[in-house]
């Protein structure tokens, strides 16, 4: 009877615990909303030289410690911030660009990393604040910042990730293959490209660690794994900012993102209306199959395509009885024409401004082969299939 009555207490302890937990991670998801509005406040005001938008981030009594050629330690008042973005330049783009990197909460006191990229500077600042909760509002009471030479563009990628942790109904655990973010990640950033991630329910992407093997130390990468934990919904998404899209594959990525209208909505801004690139790695390519173009044919109908196929999949084992659909008898369905090379080894293919590639070893070729055709003209863009092994 005792044994009985402490595995109640136990059970009821652990239930009021989870509730506990989910509560104030809802708790600082609303703050997170209102921390970033601030923090926007701030990126925008600066970018576009808004100075009573800039001013609105900042405490009236801010203190700017910043630094300069031959001063280390420069502070800054915020009307002379301000004023810096006033006068004729007011309204007018000032070539910042800025992103917010991660944010961490403690009650009524918040900080936060962000970069600003000023591409026409060849520098990169990473900006570090300290904000306050002041009267139900948060402000920026301190900021400093340090400069850094830097490669990167106005130019973004698109990562699309799935939010689902089983395969199908079943409690078989699935994931985002971590090898296919970082892979995709180094390579485009070596390119100048600014990563941003989104997923269907948006918030932590579910990572499938056991697979992670040479990349186990990137889980130390703390704006990496940030930007994992906090990915976008489809609703918070502007299609018109991104260059490329690339459906991430791993266990997970054949449920929720193929059938998500509005993750095929920004696909096929991506592609038509930006000129952009829509590309797939494994079974990311499972993202594929139901994107349609404006005129309601598929965007794989009459193109060569690669991915993880279903003759690779151990077809005896319970997690493939689960999948809705099987890639390749799929995307032959839709028209195209599916392509791969020996199991083991990277194969990527190139169709116009559609590149997909077969396996995890493949990430990296997917995302130079991406950038590749981002920096040609759009009359030099490749017409005709082309294959990488």
């Amino acid at each position: 009877m005792y044994i009985v009555r402490f595995l109640r207490c136990l059970v009821l302890l652990l239930v009021g615990l989870a509730t506990v937990t989910h509560a104030r991670a809802a708790d600082e998801d609303l703050e997170r909303v209102a921390i970033t509005r601030a923090l926007t406040d701030y990126i925008d005001g600066s970018a576009h030289a808004r100075p009573e938008q800039l001013r609105r981030a900042f405490h009236p009594d801010a203190r700017l410690l910043l630094s300069r050629p031959g001063t280390a330690y420069w502070p800054v008042s915020v009307d002379e911030y301000v004023g810096w973005f006033s006068g004729a330049k007011a309204g007018q783009p000032t070539g910042r660009i800025g992103n917010v990197l991660s944010i961490d909460v403690e009650a009524d006191t918040a900080t936060v990393k962000a970069e600003i990229l000023v591409p026409s500077q060849g520098a990169r600042f990473i900006d570090l604040f300290l904000l306050r909760k002041l009267d139900a509002q948060w402000k920026i009471v301190a900021k400093t910042a340090t400069r850094e030479p830097s490669r990167r563009s106005a130019d973004r990628v698109l990562f699309v990730l799935s939010s689902a942790k089983f395969h199908g109904a079943s409690r078989l655990p699935a994931g985002v293959s971590f090898g296919e973010v970082v892979e995709a990640w180094d390579a485009f950033r070596a390119a100048g490209l600014t990563v941003d991630f989104v997923s269907p329910e948006g918030n932590a992407a579910p990572i499938n660690v056991t697979e992670a093997g040479e990349f186990r130390s990137r889980f130390y990468d703390a704006d990496l794994m940030y930007a994992l934990e906090h990915t976008h919904a489809p609703s918070q998404i502007d299609p018109a900012r991104y260059r490329a899209v690339y459906f991430v594959g791993g266990s997970n990525a054949i449920y929720g993102v193929p059938e998500n209208s509005r993750l095929q909505d920004i696909a096929r801004h991506v592609y038509e209306r930006n000129g952009g690139v829509v590309s797939a790695v494994c079974h990311g390519t499972a993202g594929l199959v139901n994107l349609k173009l404006s005129d309601g044919s598929y965007l794989i109908g009459g193109k060569r395509v690669s991915g993880y196929p279903e003759e690779f999949e151990r077809q005896d084992a319970a997690y493939f009885k689960e999948f809705p659909f099987l890639i390749r008898k799929t995307v032959e369905s839709r028209g195209g024409t599916f392509l791969t090379s020996a199991r083991d080894q990277g194969y990527v293919v190139v169709d116009g401004r559609l590149v997909t590639g077969q396996n995890y070893l493949s990430a990296k070729q997917v995302a130079q082969a991406v950038v590749a055709i981002l920096r040609k003209p759009a009359d030099q863009q490749p017409k005709q299939a082309a294959e990488k092994g």
